[in-house]
């Protein structure tokens, strides 16, 4: 996502950062320079002018006009200005209220159906205990029921409907006496995607707001929807006060410049965004790693939370303790790929490494990745062990019971005896503190 944006802006900052003085003039051209990027990438244009005369602003200060490394204090002050617009922080939403009723609103396509499902499965993977009901009220698009009863079988979570019923607000009322008498603690009600022009569709939302009285009212937006998004976002607000915003297909090649422009418009918080396609491609929208994206710098923030959810900390430390003693072994290796494949596609995960925006243009192959992981699971337990030796009968045994070749069998071995020696012969932090004069490592 942001391709475009983010090459500009690495650009421009790459230059900046070889300047050792900063004047009037490149602070000016560079502002100028940010000023096109954003608005090529569909920024809103108010924001946009806003944004720029804040960096020309507080650029042209003595602190950074005077700072010993001028170009990074510029980059750093265009990222915490950018930070600053999208929100400054993640913005938690309150669930404490039994039940919590969440509804959704949005612009035919945006993916409001699908985004139901997902915060559903969102809400119940950060607390196993909560009991969720989704409530079918678009009634508008003939396939909308359908699709979110399929998406809540998939997560195994109920979806209320009225067979035949034409009128939304009926739906509603029902489900929301349903959910009190089954004592559901969170109601995500979906509602027709409508055109913001169409008076009669805007209404019959301001009537389902009337009648439920949610928490929260969550506007759904397509990031490629562009210049137009944010002030969508802020005729649905005028009619139904929306509480926040959940952005939509920031894993496309959009421009997204409504990830940028939409909180500023209409003031209210960027909530989650929308990752991927998969059921759990969903995270709260964090205008750091939002910040840190659109300049290039990886996604640390996100990354960390992934090994958080997936990586057990004792276990972590087990196997840093194995790696220390290289006594790890191809079960090891195995546990570790299956980590990975939790958190993620190999590619994705290297792309949130800093510095490492370039291998999105490279094919990965996540099959090559894995198919390490079929040799080691047509091992024996022992041999994963390395209780036994991999005999070269066995190697064959191995490479066709996986549907590899011997080549890549022989291939593993030789890089996991490899791996192993390299951590056996690495001296450990004491010796190597010995060696450097017995100064700590991080002085």
């Amino acid at each position: 996502m942001l391709g475009a944006l983010t090459d500009k802006m690495q650009g421009l900052l790459a230059r900046l950062s070889g300047k050792h003085k900063l004047t009037e003039e490149n602070i000016a051209e560079a502002a100028s320079e940010v000023r096109l990027a954003l608005l090529e990438a569909d920024v809103n244009y108010g924001v946009v002018k806003d944004l720029v005369k804040q960096i020309k602003q507080k650029a042209l200060g003595d602190k950074v006009l005077k700072s010993v490394t001028p170009g990074q204090q510029f980059i750093k002050l265009v990222h915490d200005e950018l930070v600053e617009l999208m929100g400054g922080a993640e913005a938690p939403l309150d669930l404490s209220q039994k039940p919590t009723i969440i509804m959704m609103c949005g612009l035919q396509g945006s993916g409001k159906t699908t985004q139901c499902a997902k915060l559903a499965r969102y809400f119940t993977k950060t607390n196993a205990a909560r009991k969720p009901l989704l409530v079918a009220c678009d009634l508008q698009r003939p396939a909308a029921i359908t699709q979110l009863q399929i998406l809540g079988e998939s997560i195994k979570v109920p979806v209320f409907t009225m067979e035949g019923e034409k009128n939304p607000l009926k739906v509603a009322k029902q489900a929301l006496e349903y959910a009190k008498k089954e004592e559901y603690d969170l109601l995500i009600v979906d509602t027709a995607g409508r055109l913001h022009v169409d008076e009669a569709m805007m209404e019959e939302l301001a009537q389902l707001h009337t009648l439920l009285s949610p928490h929260h009212v969550l506007f759904v937006a397509n990031a490629g929807t562009g210049q137009e998004a944010p002030n969508v976002a802020a005729q649905f607000n005028a009619k139904v006060p929306i509480t926040g915003s959940i952005l939509t297909m920031l894993d496309g090649n959009t421009r997204g410049g409504a990830a940028i422009s939409i909180r500023h418009i209409t003031g209210k918080p960027l909530l989650f965004e929308g990752i991927g396609e998969k059921i759990d491609d969903i995270q709260i929208f964090n205008p750091r790693s939002m910040a840190d994206r659109i300049l290039g710098m990886g996604d640390t923030i996100n990354l960390v939370k992934k090994a958080q959810e997936h990586i057990d900390e004792d276990e972590a430390k087990k196997l840093e303790k194995k790696i220390r003693s290289a006594s790890f072994t191809y079960e090891d290796y195995l546990s570790q790929i299956q980590t990975v494949k939790k958190m993620g596609s190999l590619k994705s995960l290297l792309g949130m490494l800093p510095g490492m925006k370039g291998l999105s243009d490279i094919d990965i192959d996540d099959k090559e990745f894995f198919k390490v992981e079929a040799i080691i699971q047509s091992m024996t337990p022992d041999e994963r062990s390395e209780k036994t030796e991999l005999s070269p009968s066995r190697r064959r045994r191995v490479a066709q019971g996986s549907g590899n070749s011997l080549e890549a069998v022989n291939k593993l071995v030789k890089s996991f005896k490899q791996a192993k020696q390299f951590f056996k012969n690495m001296p450990n932090l004491k010796q190597l503190q010995k060696m450097m004069g017995g100064s700590p490592l991080w002085h």
